[in-house]
């Protein structure tokens, strides 16, 4: 992956959890597979558990009371699953400041241009660099600036995240403090880069699970989840949606809309299909 960035600042790295084999994981990959597809109530777990050993571990050795923004990774309209991760690692920083007598941290949003039909879990580092190199990215620079930067994301496989946000940090000649933070790192690169992929459908294999799922977590959407489901094939996308109510299929609809959906041609058939429900159920609830 070619490199563009001359950030001179400086990086702390992080990560919880270390991927040294193909085989055995420090987390549930179950777990982690629901998390990707929206159970909110593991993304809580994941959020407390990065917080409590990073400030343990890491942040305790570094910080000085300087001004903090926390960023979860790059989205347009339908937030990624770090970003429900980055909400409770928040929450618990801020408990950890709160006790020792600093300030409590910003939050800031990395803007992104460009939607993505494609699973970047299951493509090879030059693939991914490939996919997101002609992508922007924005972000406040005059809100940002003098401020130490926590950037989350969920699992560092390629690096392609970090070069995202390095050459974004050198486009706008910021040369912040800025913490790396990632739930699970790989760390053998004789690993192939689609151990990601295996993760995320190590529970989530179908529609199926996504429906157990809704009935049985703390149902959130996420840009992953909502591809699955409209890039479902006709009879297994019709047999989920007549299981969901008005509610959830209105959520998909306008989500599915917000981030463009509309320009895949793969995705038109199923979001049609939202599309009359919605124009069908046109009562709004109380």
């Amino acid at each position: 992956m070619t490199s563009k960035q001359n950030y001179d600042g400086t990086i702390i790295r992080f990560s919880l959890h270390e991927i040294c084999s193909p085989h055995e994981f420090s987390f549930i990959p179950e777990e982690y597979s629901k998390f990707k597809h929206g159970a909110e109530n593991i993304a809580q777990q994941y959020g407390y558990a990065l917080a409590d050993s990073f400030t343990t571990h890491c942040f305790s050795h570094h910080y000085r009371g300087e001004p903090i923004v926390v960023l979860s990774s790059a989205y347009s309209h339908i937030p990624t699953a770090s970003f429900y991760m980055k909400n409770y690692f928040v929450d618990k920083l801020n408990g950890y400041l709160f006790d020792k007598g600093y300030p409590v941290v910003e939050e800031a949003k990395i803007y992104r241009t460009v939607s993505y039909r494609e699973d970047y879990g299951e493509m090879s580092a030059e693939q991914r660099y490939n996919l997101i190199r002609g992508d922007t990215f924005y972000i406040d620079k005059e809100f940002l600036k003098g401020k130490q930067l926590v950037f989350l994301d969920d699992i560092k496989i390629t690096g392609t995240h970090e070069w995202i946000i390095l050459n974004m940090l050198n486009q706008y000649d910021l040369s912040n403090t800025c913490y790396m933070l990632y739930f699970a790192e790989l760390i053998d690169k004789s690993i192939p880069p689609n151990i990601e992929n295996r993760l995320n459908y190590a529970y989530v294999k179908s529609l199926d699970e996504i429906d157990t799922l809704i009935k049985n977590e703390q149902f959130h959407f996420n840009t992953r989840v909502v591809k699955l489901i409209l890039n479902s094939q006709d009879h297994l996308f019709d047999r989920f949606i007549e299981k969901q109510d008005i509610q959830f299929i209105r959520n998909l609809y306008y989500k599915s809309i917000g981030n463009d959906y509309f320009k895949f041609s793969k995705y038109l058939r199923n979001l049609n299909q939202l599309t009359n429900l919605c124009n069908t159920n046109t009562t709004t609830p109380a």
